[in-house]
């Protein structure tokens, strides 16, 4: 008899968890939490609670989709407008004209507002840096006069919504699953090989290209799913108002809110975008009485997030809890 046992034979060995999913079961446990939270909310308060809640998850769902192109792409737009205007539209026009569900009134707006950047893409990324920066400005810019002059969709006028309109915390809702949405696509993305690719156009393009990322396709899908969101929130908001023009569907009011939002609460981060709208809108609350001041707060925000916080409010708080952890 052997004086060493056997050892039965070892199954075959599973696969260790890729670093990225590990690190996104936390976040998703955290959304899952903050959906059921966000769900209750309107039976806790009342109805001007809710249009602030709306105004914030509305926001971060924004943010977080102009975050996953800009902050992990590169691709910083100014042209946000023209896709919540797509959508806005979009909603409108098949809800008028074909009595389509509001489910799918706010779907075919984000399906249209993708289509819109694939067919604008070719020409948009042939610009770089600034250059595409006020290449997407100037695209808003565009459809808002366009939309003006267009009297099949009632010029300047607008479009009035023969939909029911929906309670707020009906709004708040739909803003909310919208937010949630966007914040798991990222999520999703962060977890798999292909940031690898969306970083490596942000840092360089050419380098990225050399090494066989494909560039094109990496800022398509990027640029393509932001735009869905976006068109998903422009479909929502026509929902809300009742009433869509050129002025307010196109404006680049939307295009510095998403921007400011993103910047405040911390580029590139899970959660800065959320931290972000939840700044700006309290803030713009507290100083309603007062638009002046709080344009002026905001923009001293800005300048010194950027000078001395790059990572926002979210990068660096984590950055400081992480080096007390470790220090």
């Amino acid at each position: 008899m052997s004086l060493v046992e056997s050892r039965p034979a070892a199954g075959p060995a599973r696969p260790a968890p890729r670093p990225g999913v590990r690190a996104a079961a936390p976040a998703v446990l955290s959304l899952l939490a903050l959906l059921v939270i966000g769900m209750a909310l309107p039976y806790l308060v009342g109805p001007y609670q809710q249009e602030v809640g709306y105004r914030v998850v509305q926001l971060a769902a924004l943010a977080t989709a102009w975050n996953l192109m800009a902050g992990y792409g590169g691709l910083v737009s100014l042209g946000s407008a023209a896709f919540i205007g797509i959508g806005a539209y979009t909603a409108a026009e098949t809800g008028n004209n074909y009595g389509w569900p509001l489910v799918a009134c706010i779907a075919a707006g984000a399906v249209v507002a993708a289509l819109f950047s694939v067919v604008v893409s070719p020409a948009m990324f042939r610009l770089r840096g600034l250059y595409f920066t006020i290449g997407t400005l100037a695209l808003a810019e565009a459809l808002r006069l366009l939309m003006i002059n267009i009297g099949t969709f009632g010029g300047a006028s607008g479009i009035v919504l023969r939909t029911p309109a929906l309670e707020v915390y009906q709004l708040f809702w739909w803003a909310l699953v919208i937010a949630l949405l966007a914040t798991v696509v990222v999520l999703v993305v962060l977890a798999t090989p292909a940031s690898l690719s969306l970083r490596s156009v942000r840092d360089d393009e050419d380098v990225a290209k050399q090494m066989g990322v494909f560039t094109f396709r990496t800022k398509l899908w990027a640029f393509a799913t932001a735009s869905a969101v976006m068109g998903l929130v422009g479909g929502l908001q026509a929902t809300k108002l009742g009433v869509i023009e050129p002025y307010g569907s196109f404006g680049i009011s939307w295009s510095v809110d998403i921007v400011a939002v993103a910047i405040i609460g911390g580029l590139g981060t899970r959660c800065g975008p959320w931290v972000g709208a939840l700044f700006y809108v309290v803030l713009g609350e507290l100083l309603r009485d007062y638009p002046e001041v709080h344009t002026a707060i905001t923009g001293i925000v800005l300048v010194l997030v950027i000078r001395f916080a790059p990572s926002g409010i979210w990068g660096t708080a984590a950055a400081v809890v992480m080096e007390r952890r470790h220090g």
